[in-house]
């Protein structure tokens, strides 16, 4: 008996080492992607340049290059990323439906709405007009930003008050609430669009592609306090989500307040992710096929998923960026299409993978 515990307590170990294994290396990869990226572009700066110019001892052409375009790019990409992958992980569990996301929820179509809202409603948007090129620019970003949150929180709250006082409709029902909010957004938003000029309808649009260079240095300070405030809740419950995994009956009978978790957390993960996507534009299946590559690894320990789906979401983030930025340089593709074209096959191979493993 001795030696069967033994031999158990030896696996079990052995197995969280695997765990902190896949954190470290998904840390570290984003952290080699991370550098890459900033040192890559129409000019290439060399790694010993990136290092003296963040402590400021570079070259002015370096310090502009890095600190202003590359860096606050690189940095977006990281807290986006990984708010966008650990809200899905947490919607995940307390909705009890592997589909759920900012996407799949109608957050992200919500703060699309309301980008339309403030950019043709409350003049947000103009198109600067030169004679070399025509660019498009958001003259009032805090207008836009602010538009996008309400919106988008919207989809959310609705979906909260449908999980509470329509039990019923289960997991899959809250799903398909989603996609009617996202219909009814996007309805909205294309209504919008009939009625404005070309002018507006051009800033509309270009806020739809997706931008991680909008964010400034202001901005992402909001978005690390926002991170952080939500990662630090999210591994206090940690054991609440794991407790969750095995059904709200079992939660509760464990002490869990499932409803409380489930409404705090909701509530957390929809102002994570409409922040999210107010500063930077639609990102899509970030948020969907990060925590399922994760729980590839780690399974479904919400110990090892929470980091580890931040790391996998800025990882992919950051590599979708770096692609669309170097595939036809100059020309920088938006970050929503790559998203979408690169999430799109991934997760349907993971679901087929899934399917198989389990037929």
């Amino acid at each position: 008996m001795a030696d069967d515990r033994v031999t158990q307590l030896q696996s079990y170990n052995a197995f969280l080492r695997r765990k902190r294994l896949v954190l470290v290396i998904a840390i570290f990869a984003t952290v080699v992607i991370a550098v890459f990226a900033v040192s890559v572009g129409s000019l290439n700066v060399p790694i010993s340049e990136i290092i003296k110019t963040v402590f400021g001892k570079g070259e002015p052409q370096s310090h502009t290059i890095i600190m202003n375009i590359r860096l606050p790019r690189v940095t977006a990409a990281i807290l986006v990323g990984a708010m966008l992958a650990v809200s899905g992980a947490v919607m995940q569990c307390v909705l009890q439906n592997p589909l759920a996301s900012a996407s799949t929820l109608g957050v992200s179509q919500g703060a699309a709405s309301g980008a339309a809202l403030g950019i043709i409603v409350f003049g947000g948007g103009v198109v600067n007009s030169d004679s070399a090129a025509t660019a498009i620019a958001i003259n009032n970003p805090y207008i836009v930003t602010l538009c996008a949150f309400l919106c988008g929180s919207i989809s959310t709250f609705v979906v909260i008050i449908l999980s509470q006082f329509k039990k019923e409709l289960g997991p899959g029902g809250l799903i398909l609430a989603g996609v009617a909010l996202s219909s009814l957004f996007t309805g909205g938003s294309t209504l919008l669009q009939y009625f404005a000029d070309e002018t507006k309808i051009s800033a509309v649009v270009f806020w739809t592609f997706g931008n991680l260079g909008s964010a400034g240095w202001t901005e992402l300070l909001i978005l690390v306090a926002v991170f952080l405030v939500a990662m630090v809740y999210f591994l206090l419950n940690r054991w609440n989500y794991n407790a969750m995994e095995s059904g709200a009956d079992t939660a509760k009978s464990l002490g869990v307040s499932t409803r409380t978790v489930m409404l705090i957390s909701m509530g957390i993960c929809s102002l994570a992710s409409a922040i999210a996507v107010s500063f930077v534009g639609i990102i899509s299946f970030v948020g969907l096929v990060a925590p399922h590559i994760m729980r590839r690894f780690v399974g479904n320990d919400y110990r090892y998923l929470i980091p580890c789906s931040a790391a996998a979401g800025a990882l992919l983030l950051i590599l979708a960026d770096t692609f669309g930025r170097l595939i036809i340089a100059p020309v920088i593709l938006p970050i929503g299409a790559i998203t979408s074209f690169l999430g799109a096959p991934m997760f349907l191979y993971l679901l087929f993978r899934g399917f198989k493993s389990h037929g």
